[in-house]
């Protein structure tokens, strides 16, 4: 009798304490909100298979609401059109709000995945699956379908910034047909040559590109024209 009132008492406590996914996904996104602009400097490594890109520093700079632009020392970025997202304020853009899914613990970890679907049917995002510590209400992993940009994915490593909810490194997945090259611009490709389109091989395949930031200035104000 005592350990089944016991057992009851446990469960009584977790069933009070157990966070609906609208209540996780409103610290995420309180914490997100406290950023209004940054401008971040760090070094980008772009893994895209047949080009050479040498690890390049960047500049990074955000305004709200969605305003995102890298500047690459190198001149060429290969982040593809979806680049805004890498930001993931943008996540939460949609003003119509969202329709959320719980999907429990992630096998294996403590990460909790919630679904987001929008509910503006013209919204160019179809579907966000997010992957939250949340004790500490951050976003470790993110994958989200466009109509436009195809299917990207996202891996955030924190540290001294995580209380903006702004990550020391991020993994920036897609597919590379998603990616088109800019006109006149020619590259070198791992064979030695130089192309003006990419090689049929370069389809299908997936592109990485990783952010290790090594400072942010944030809520200093960034000038419009940066964007521009």
């Amino acid at each position: 009798m005592k350990k089944s009132l016991i057992l009851l008492f446990m469960l009584s406590s977790y069933l009070l304490s157990a966070q609906t996914a609208e209540e996780i996904i409103s610290k995420v996104k309180a914490k997100l909100d406290k950023v209004n602009d940054y401008e971040a400097s760090g070094k980008m490594k772009t893994n895209v298979i047949f080009i050479k890109a040498p690890v390049a520093n960047v500049k990074v700079y955000y305004k709200k609401p969605n305003k995102l632009r890298v500047n690459n020392e190198n001149g060429i970025s290969f982040i593809p059109k979806g680049s805004v997202n890498i930001n993931l304020n943008n996540i939460f853009i949609n003003t119509t709000g969202f329709d959320m899914i719980d999907m429990g613990k992630e096998s294996g970890t403590s990460l909790r995945i919630i679904k987001l679907l929008p509910k503006d049917e013209n919204a160019d995002v179809v579907l966000s699956t997010v992957y939250i510590d949340e004790t500490l209400s951050l976003i470790k992993k993110a994958k989200t379908t466009t109509k436009e940009n195809g299917t990207y994915e996202l891996e955030m490593t924190y540290g001294k910034y995580a209380s903006y909810g702004l990550a020391d490194k991020v993994v920036f997945s897609f597919n590379t047909k998603d990616y088109k090259l800019p006109k006149g611009i020619t590259f070198d490709y791992d064979d030695g040559t130089r192309r003006q389109e990419a090689p049929d091989k370069l389809k299908n395949k997936k592109g990485k590109v990783e952010i290790s930031y090594s400072t942010y200035i944030i809520n200093k104000g960034v000038p419009d024209s940066v964007f521009r």
